[in-house]
Order: structure tokens, then C-alpha cells, then sequence
């Protein structure tokens, strides 16, 4: 299978896309395009951005065909020993999971726009592209000459995003004799010897942690976007990164997102990319890929990517205390975790995504899979006293499932829990994984243990605490974007996208806050529902407080064992926390 891209007018956003196969008997050819991309767990419908559809044979000749499904064609080949399909692909999402071309730069992933043959995914496929002369080639597929490239088979195909412009930034790092190569797209000056320096570290700390690499060439892939942005998506031997904005890449908010992302995609390369589920082996590009384990393959990763970076130096514990505490929040202030425990909530990312949905039924399985992560290895360090940990685990994974091609299922997973931390974990998997028990006591008593404490403390405004409801304002109108289930603000019939006119007559002006304060114990609320009924709340205050805030702290006084585990657990010093 051979693919050729083009851009005759890149301003247009399309790129032109020409897909040649065999066809040696001659008969009907079923083509496919992917319905998904692995990383990204639902229906991408990609076809959508297919503008043009032809098919020819050897001589020039058009085909018929008709369009079977939604993303897939049945061509009649009338013989021909040979097709050529050519089409237009509308690549205008600069993220790091899709297409776009413009003047400056081109960048695909061949999962959104490549055709293939059922039956034929083991065929190597050779690609090249047709573009400006001074256009340099980032991509982990190997080489046939200046634009040409070549992969073994349509699964290494479409999981190798190629970016390419003539202002690509290139470096590169050795890390036990793999090369690791940073490549930057966008208007960015990023200080080189420091960003290299804090990539070898971090990836140093992994491959040391996991043993070995799974490749003898990894390639980081940045779009510097003009604007804050903040995205990664692995790829196998490689990653794309999407930051901003690019000319802050070194300011320290920017570039602590950065090394987040980078650590976090990179420990993919284990976790997914070589480690994966049995239900995604092999991959099915045609329809959903149900799997229960995304608290596994993100939730795990998402906190191996913090915590590499504590460990390597690259975050103080300060810093890495606020990441943990940035999920927490989401838990804590997430009602959905009462209602859709994680596992289920990664069989629902195939239902309706990674959006937050309707009120109060989801959870995510980066969140939540990330406090299970830090609870199942800080239970197994205090089972263990130290000796073991979850590194055992994932390292287990990688070398009994993921280093022998074979898929690991969700009682694999467990059972190498227990082993590893010689305790039962039924009841861990029965109340948080399968279950929606409330994370709370246990992480507290797990953190206890590590010389930590969960700290609770009162949300920071007057709705949130003492009400139970938040909001988003602009200059011209203040809206509900979230309600407690049974806080006062609950009972009292304030519901989501209910629009906020006045506080005891009072005209709200950007000062809710001000005016709930200065109203005392009881206050009329004004506001209009989404169908513009206008309506008069009484909101009394009572006890009860809601959207608590939450953080782990170092305990002043704790034992020498829990200090020796807390090393352990992040390998800085516990006065350091």
C-alpha cells in the first residue's frame, strides 16, 4: 500500500491524499478508513473531513464504487490488477491528535486520513510526501530518502505522526543507547541545554525504573501553538505535544505543563503502547474497543508522570504535592464518582467521550485512575514495609505481558497487585474500582502511614461554601455552572445554566461575591432559568458547607518509619516536603 500527500494550496487546509494498492484477482475491494485513534478511546468519524472521492485504475480509468458505511468504500474493480484513490482530507485541528497543514507547516496522523484494505494490515506500507524542497521530516518511521518513508505493516503506519516544515527546532539525547529526539514546530526559543537536560533526567529516572526502553528511538513532537494550549497523545517510538503559548515555553507555568506532558506520554511508551489490555490486541479500527482498564493505561500513567518528575528533580515536593492535589480537587468536587465507578467510567469514554457530560455521572479515568495508582502503591509500600512497590508491578506487566506481546487482562492486573503487595485486594478492587466507596478514609490512613495528611478546608467564595453552587462570568452575565446534589443551593431550585439578575434586589455586576457576602444568613436570589422564566430563590444558610478544598501536607511530628517510606515513595528527602 502506498500513499502519496500533497497540498497544492495549503491555505485551503486540505491536504491531497493519493492511496495505490494491488488487487490480484481482480475483484471487489472493500477500502476502510479508521473510525478511531488508539490513545484517543472514542469514534473519531475522521470521514467527515473527506471532501473528494475518486478511484481509477492503472490506466486512468474511473471505477465505481458506492460507500457502504460511514468510513468505508466497496470498489468495483472491473478487473483492474490495481486502484488509485484519490481524495482531500480537511486537516485544520492543530492539536496533538489530528491534521493540519497551512503555509508554514504540515503535520498529520495517518490514523485520521489513511484508507486501508481489511485482511491486509500486515502489509508494509511506504508513504511520500510532496512538498516544498526545504520542508525538514520529524517522524519515528524510517527513511527511504529525503520524503520518503516506510512502515512495516498499517498498525506502525498509523501510529507514527509525521510533522514537517522548513523552521523545524531539532535536538537529541542518549539515554542508555536509545536516542531520544526533541523535535519543536512554532514561534519558540526554548532554552535548549536546560529543556535537554530535564528530558534526560526524567527519562533516565523511567528507564531505570522499568529496566530497559521498548525502542531504540523515541521522538518528541512539539507544536509551540500561539496560544495556551496544553495536550499530548503517545504514539508508538514517538509523541506530539501541544503547549502554549510557545514564546512562554520557558516561563515556569508553561514549562511545568511541559515536562508534565513530556513525562507523562513518554511513560506511555510502556503503559499502552507496550503493555495493553487483551480486549486492544490487536487494535479493531473499525469500531469501539471496549475496555475497563483506563484507569490503568492513563490513570497509572498520569501518576507516574508526576511522580518521575519528583523523583528525577525536575519538581521539588512542593510541586508535586500541588499536581496530586490538582487531581484530587476534580475528585472531590466530582459527584459523579457516587454514581460511576472508574472502570465503568472507561467503558464510557466510547459513549460520550472525555467531555464531562451530564451532571454528576462520570468520572475520569485519568483523575480517579491517578488516586487509585498513588492508593495501591502507597498500600503496598506499608504492606511491604518499603520492599515492594507499585514499580514492581508495572515493571511485572512489562516484562510477563508487555515484552512478550501478550495482553493483559483485569485480573492479571490484580492478581500481580496482590502478589506484589502479599494482601488481598479484593476489597480494594470490590469499593473503588468496581464500586464508588469514598476514597477519603483510605487515603487518609494511607498518607498517614508516608508521614502526610489530607488537609480539608473551606471552599474560597460564599456560593461555593456555604451555598453549594459555582459560577462563570464574563461582563454581561453571571450563570450557574455546577450545583451540589442536596446542597441548600439544591434544595433551594438553583440548577445548572440558570442565569443570576440580582441579590436582594440588587443587580449582579461581575460582584456576586461581594453581594452574597454583605446579605447576611438569608438571601433573595433574582435569576432566569435557560427558557427565561424569571424566578425568586430564598437561600438560608445552615451548617453545612460544600466544595471543600483539599491538599496533602507533611505531618510536623511522624516515625522514622514513615519518613524512610515517604524516601522511598518519592526518593527526596522527607524534609524536603
Amino acid at each position: 500500500m502506498h500513499y502519496t500527500f500533497s497540498a497544492e494550496r495549503p491555505n485551503s487546509r486540505y491536504i491531497d491524499i493519493e492511496f495505490t494498492t494491488s488487487n490480484p484477482d481482480g475483484g471487489e475491494v472493500l477500502l476502510q478508513l479508521p473510525s478511531w485513534r488508539p490513545g484517543r478511546y472514542e469514534l473519531g468519524n475522521f470521514a467527515r473531513n473527506i471532501q473528494r472521492f475518486h478511484v481509477f485504475d492503472a490506466a486512468g480509468e474511473s471505477l465505481p464504487f458506492k460507500k457502504l458505511t460511514k468510513d468505508s468504500w466497496l470498489v468495483h474493480a472491473n478487473g483492474a490488477e490495481s486502484l488509485t484513490v484519490r481524495y482531500n482530507y480537511y486537516a485544520a485541528q492543530p492539536d496533538a491528535g489530528a491534521c493540519w497543514v497551512d503555509e508554514e507547516f504540515f503535520y498529520i496522523n495517518p490514523v485520521h486520513c489513511c484508507l486501508y484494505v481489511p485482511g491486509r494490515l500486515h502489509e508494509s506500507c511506504s508513504l511520500e510526501f510532496r512538498l516544498p524542497e526545504n520542508y525538514r521530516y520529524a517522524t519515528s518511521l524510517k527513511s527511504t530518502g529525503k520524503a520518503g518513508f516506510v512502515a512495516d505493516d498499517f498498525d506502525e503506519l498509523v501510529d507514527s505522526p509525521v510533522l514537517a516544515s522548513a523552521s523545524l527546532q531539532h535536538q537529541h539525547y542518549d539515554v542508555n543507547g536509545c536516542r531520544f529526539h526533541v523535535w519543536i514546530q512554532g514561534e519558540c526559543h526554548p532554552d535548549w541545554k536546560r529543556l535537554l537536560a530535564d528530558f534526560r533526567k526524567f527519562t533516565e529516572v523511567q528507564v531505570k525504573t522499568m529496566v530497559d526502553f521498548p525502542f531504540t528511538e523515541y521522538h518528541f513532537l512539539v507544536l509551540a501553538l500561539p496560544y495556551k494550549f496544553y495536550h499530548g497523545v503517545e504514539h508508538l517510538r514517538s509523541t506530539v505535544l501541544a503547549i502554549g503559548p510557545g514564546s512562554e515555553l520557558m516561563q515556569p507555568s508553561v514549562y511545568t505543563d511541559f515536562l508534565g506532558v513530556a513525562s507523562h506520554e513518554l511513560f506511555h511508551a510502556w503503559n499502552v503502547k507496550t503493555i495493553r489490555p487483551v480486549e486492544l490486541m490487536p487494535y479493531d479500527y473499525t469500531t469501539e474497543n471496549y475496555s475497563r482498564l483506563g484507569f490503568v493505561y492513563e490513570g497509572v500513567t498520569t501518576y507516574y508522570g508526576d511522580l518521575f518528575l519528583v523523583r528525577c528533580g525536575s519538581y521539588d515536593v512542593g510541586q508535586y504535592f500541588k499536581e496530586i492535589d490538582l487531581r484530587l480537587q476534580r475528585h472531590f468536587d466530582n459527584y459523579g464518582r457516587f454514581h460511576t465507578p472508574v472502570a465503568d467510567a472507561s467503558f464510557d469514554t466510547w459513549l460520550d467521550g472525555y467531555g464531562p457530560g451530564i451532571p454528576h455521572r462520570k468520572t475520569s479515568i485519568y483523575d480517579e485512575g491517578s488516586i487509585l495508582a498513588l492508593m495501591a502503591d502507597l498500600f503496598i509500600r506499608r504492606s511491604t514495609g518499603g520492599k515492594r512497590s507499585l514499580d514492581d508491578v508495572m515493571r511485572a506487566l512489562y516484562v510477563d505481558f508487555g515484552k512478550r506481546g501478550i495482553g493483559y487482562s483485569e485480573r492479571d492486573y490484580m492478581s500481580l497487585l496482590e502478589l506484589t503487595a502479599d494482601a488481598p485486594m479484593t476489597d480494594f478492587f470490590m469499593d473503588y474500582v468496581y464500586g464508588t466507596e469514598n476514597y477519603e478514609p483510605l487515603l487518609r490512613e494511607l498518607l498517614d502511614a508516608h508521614g502526610c495528611e489530607l488537609h480539608r478546608s473551606p471552599a474560597l467564595t460564599v456560593a461555593e461554601r456555604d451555598f453549594g453552587f459555582r459560577i462563570y462570568a464574563d461582563t454581561t452575565v453571571t450563570r450557574v455552572s455546577a450545583v451540589a446534589p442536596l446542597s441548600i443551593a439544591d434544595r433551594s431550585g438553583i440548577a445548572k445554566e440558570d442565569e443570576l439578575i440580582a441579590v436582594n434586589g440588587q443587580k449582579i455586576e461581575v460582584n456576586l461575591e461581594s453581594l452574597l457576602a454583605e446579605a447576611g444568613n438569608k438571601t433573595e436570589l433574582t435569576l432566569f432559568s435557560p427558557m427565561r422564566r424569571q424566578r425568586e430563590i430564598t437561600l438560608q444558610k445552615g451548617n453545612e458547607q460544600y466544595y471543600h478544598r483539599y491538599n496533602i501536607r507533611r505531618k510536623e511530628d511522624t516515625s522514622l518509619d514513615s519518613e524512610l517510606l515517604f524516601r522511598a515513595w518519592t526518593q527526596r528527602s522527607f524534609r524536603d516536603a
